[in-house]
């Protein structure tokens, strides 16, 4: 089949549309092959929407239903334009929507604990305008089973990069940073991933408040500030680091609360925003290497070369993979980028959420239980047909 992958992410800068072409095969995983890549920016106006709706501490129903809609006809739109300049025809999409909130641990809600996760984008405007089923709102049915609705994208990475005789590490730097790990020979029950904290939306944030620019280009103002040491390191002692997974995060941990509380370490510290930028870019590889020491090592098969392969936009922040590369050196590790797999370090999550509508099309479970914490696999989402 072939299935267009759609996703935006916790940043909301826009979104990418995977087209791809997946098969059975012979053995436990399908066929996974991306043909096409292409990204769309939201518009200013609609982006600004978004992340309101986001940490909005309240908001209308009408606003919340309007731009339900409004987001459904910007990725009938994308994928559209994906397929007619490709000059392709889908026979199903994936569509995850925009995540306005994601709250993957139980907490009292009106006399009950409840788990919950809402993701914007009616698909019923996109099975209308290109004729195919889309499948949608992938999160809930894990978190019916008792997991957190996150990570989905172990899936991918299971099927496209275990190895029999290396163990992989697998980190998406999006808005939030993310980690698969398959160790060497992994059967779907050894695999296990989590968050390991803010990664690229944090540093937007900042860029965005103290610079007007939506973010660093290339890494390139962090290259000329310096980190403050203090500052890290009390962000480093925020509960969410040292909490074992599984574990997801999103904006209501790191979002503009979050920003504020930084920003004002900062200025006691007396930083300038240069210093500042370099400082949130530290933190975001720091975690990363403390999430990969603390919880990865210790379950690798110490006699197998580790590959740490990292994904998502923040692969183009020169900066930031650099301290990455640095701060696991001594672990080491090895770091490369999907890319040198030849996938696309832009295109793995909508690739993800391409694979896992055509599992859930062909009834097949798409998230890993020991990833999520769910208590079992299950069919992911819900399909309109057109």
């Amino acid at each position: 089949m072939i299935v267009a992958g759609v996703m935006s992410g916790t940043s909301a800068d826009g979104v990418d549309v995977a087209l791809t072409r997946i098969a059975p095969r012979r053995g436990n995983t399908p066929k996974v092959e991306l043909l096409a890549l292409e990204s769309f920016a939201y518009p200013v106006a609609l982006r600004r929407s978004v992340l309101a709706a986001m940490d909005a501490p309240s908001i209308s129903v009408a606003e919340l239903a309007r731009l339900n809609w409004r987001l459904g006809e910007v990725y009938a739109d994308a994928v559209a334009g994906a397929l007619r300049k490709h000059k392709m025809q889908a026979e199903l999409v994936g569509c995850h929507g925009q995540t306005i909130y994601h709250q993957g641990v139980a907490q009292p809600y009106l006399g009950k604990p409840l788990r919950c996760t809402w993701q914007l984008g009616e698909p019923v405007l996109l099975a209308a305008r290109l004729g195919v089923p889309v499948v949608s709102n992938f999160r809930p049915a894990d978190m019916a089973a008792g997991g957190q609705g996150a990570p989905l994208v172990p899936m991918l990475d299971y099927v496209l990069f275990r190895d029999a005789k290396r163990n992989r590490v697998l980190q998406n730097l999006g808005g939030i940073g993310n980690l698969t790990v398959l160790p060497a020979g992994a059967t779907p029950v050894q695999v296990f991933a989590f968050d390991t904290g803010p990664a690229n939306m944090v540093i937007d944030a900042c860029m965005q408040k103290l610079l007007g620019k939506p973010y660093d280009r290339n890494g390139k103002v962090a290259a000329t500030g310096d980190i403050i040491l203090p500052v890290v390191l009390e962000l480093l002692k925020d509960k969410f680091f040292s909490a074992k997974p599984p574990k997801s995060a999103g904006r209501e941990q790191f979002g503009e609360a979050y920003v504020a509380r930084l920003l004002k370490l900062c200025k006691q510290q007396k930083a300038q925003p240069e210093d500042i930028i370099a400082t949130v870019t530290a933190l975001t590889a720091w975690t990363v290497a403390k999430a990969y020491k603390r919880f990865v090592m210790p379950k690798l098969s110490g006699s197998a070369p580790t590959e740490f392969i990292v994904s998502g936009g923040g692969t183009r922040n020169a900066s930031l993979m650099t301290l990455l590369e640095i701060s696991l050196k001594t672990l080491n590790c090895t770091v490369q980028t999907s890319d040198d797999f030849d996938l696309p370090s832009q295109a793995k999550e909508a690739t993800a959420f391409a694979l896992l509508a055509w599992l859930t099309w062909h009834r097949q479970p798409g998230n890993i239980a020991s990833a999520t914490g769910a208590t079992r696999p299950v069919l992911l989402g819900s399909i309109t047909y057109a």
